[in-house]
């Protein structure tokens, strides 16, 4: 699991290189890549490590954050031929809960950006509700508790809630350190919208999301936190209890 496609080709082309020095070729050897990268580059490594005889490559990224590393309830998001579902099953389930099978090579990755745009949409969003809801003077663990059981409720309102003190696990109540990057989902955002274009998919959401974690995630005050900083970035308040 690798932050960018050239990190992935890069790993993979040394694999190639080394290929003599694999014992043997063997078409039931897997390659499985985790990273969130670009649909293109996924397929190019995978047919690189098909022809050079190594094995058999697909994509698998993964929902759930660290919460879900940590606890083992990732999900993972495959894309492969239907033949080596269950090898690869087999290996996942030990690290996650759900192993989807979205299709064919590719495939994986093309859920999972279109999840992870929807989780940066809902991540800004809640963020947004959040901050101004407090700010007409409601009670920040009052507001969560209506966004959650009404019609607003996300994964960030319930599970990584942005603003400290409201969900005491995650991120914002440590100074929103660990967690899911700003820079990454950042990345990943970009990586979605790219691939929106290519497929001529419209994105009316995507131009102010994408220029919200780019500044927030040079901010001195946000880089190199949990992408749930974007509350600190609009400005939100963080002592809830004054």
């Amino acid at each position: 699991m690798l932050p960018e496609p050239k990190h992935v080709k890069a790993v993979y082309d040394s694999f190639i290189s080394a290929s003599p020095s694999l014992s043997s070729k063997s078409p039931s050897r897997l390659f499985i890549d985790s990273s969130t990268i670009d649909v293109e580059t996924s397929i190019q490594v995978g047919k690189s490590i098909a022809s050079s005889g190594l094995g058999q490559f697909v994509d698998a990224p993964v929902s759930g954050g660290v919460v879900g590393a940590r606890a083992g309830t990732l999900t993972f998001m495959l894309g492969a031929s239907i033949s080596v579902f269950d090898q690869v099953n087999k290996v996942l389930s030990m690290m996650g809960r759900r192993v989807l099978h979205c299709g064919d090579p590719g495939m994986g990755l093309a859920g999972k950006l279109a999840n992870n745009y929807l989780l940066a949409i809902n991540n800004i969003g809640t963020a947004e509700a959040m901050n101004f809801g407090i700010k007409l003077g409601l009670d920040a663990k009052v507001l969560a508790n209506v966004i959650n059981v009404s019609t607003g409720k996300c994964w960030p309102s319930e599970v990584n809630n942005p603003v400290p003190g409201v969900v005491e696990t995650a991120p914002s109540g440590r100074g929103y350190e660990g967690g899911f990057g700003v820079s990454l989902m950042s990345k990943d955002l970009k990586l979605a919208i790219a691939a929106a274009e290519l497929t001529g998919a419209k994105l009316v959401l995507a131009d102010s999301a994408k220029r919200v974690y780019e500044e927030a995630s040079v901010a001195e005050e946000c880089k190199g936190k949990d992408f749930s900083v974007v509350y600190r970035f609009l400005g939100g308040k963080e002592d809830t209890k004054s």
